[in-house]
């Protein structure tokens, strides 16, 4: 009878004892427990690397949008730097060469005033009917006229001749500027510079062209004139 008692008596202990015990959280299945009692937990490690990942894809993402807008500048500053190379004054200066040798023009300046008063001493009207020595002064002008005229035109045809060195350096110049030219302004500056030199070689052309045919027309004038004198002289002639 006393051993039933006694075995009663220590489960209820026991009973006791588990119910005073603070109650345990059961680990999760796919955690681990690792050295120093450290939870791994494999799924949030894989989460946590994703995500560090995703942080470093949009820093590049950054980082190249910040190297492009660099290039853009750089860019846009080349588009705006001027060319190195410039033309200009030494196309100023065969232009003015050009104009100097027009301004020396003998006799009969490139003046419509001046061409006027010339022909209408010299080649028309009473200086063609006037008495004799003032028929020889006139027809000597005339010829001086028509020999200054050619000269003239020869000059100014020899300094265009002496420009197409220089021009053809220029050339070569602006046409390397223009191969090198690092952005649009440097572009269109050489582009510029080569339309320039194309009007003054129109220049220097219009100049000789201009020369040689005053010189004709000076040339035409004075056989004109020297037949008209003649028809009076043969007239005056057969009055006589």
């Amino acid at each position: 009878m006393k051993l039933p008692a006694i075995r009663r008596a220590l489960m209820a202990g026991a009973l006791a004892t588990m119910a005073t015990l603070p109650a345990i959280a059961p680990m999760p299945a796919h955690a681990q427990l690792g050295f120093g009692g450290i939870v791994y937990d494999p799924t949030n490690y894989a989460q946590n690397v994703l995500t560090a990942a995703r942080s470093l894809q949009q820093i590049n993402n950054q980082i190249q949008q910040i190297q492009q807008a660099a290039t853009s500048l750089v860019n846009q500053a080349r588009n705006l730097e001027s060319l190195p190379f410039s033309s200009l004054q030494q196309l100023q200066q065969q232009v003015q060469r050009t104009q100097q040798l027009l301004g020396q023009a003998q006799r009969i300046a490139y003046d419509v005033q001046n061409v006027q008063q010339a022909f209408t001493d010299r080649y028309k009207g009473a200086a063609l009917t006037g008495d004799h020595a003032q028929m020889v002064a006139n027809a000597n002008a005339r010829w001086e006229d028509s020999v200054g005229a050619f000269e003239d035109a020869m000059r100014v045809q020899a300094g265009v001749v002496g420009n197409i060195e220089g021009e053809r350096t220029t050339m070569n110049g602006l046409v390397s500027a223009s191969q090198s030219a690092t952005g649009a302004l440097q572009a269109t500056q050489a582009g510029n510079q080569l339309l320039a030199l194309q009007s003054q070689q129109i220049a220097d052309l219009t100049a000789a062209v201009a020369a040689q045919g005053r010189a004709q027309a000076l040339q035409s004038a004075r056989q004109t004139a020297e037949e008209a004198e003649g028809r009076e002289r043969f007239r005056r002639f057969m009055g006589n």
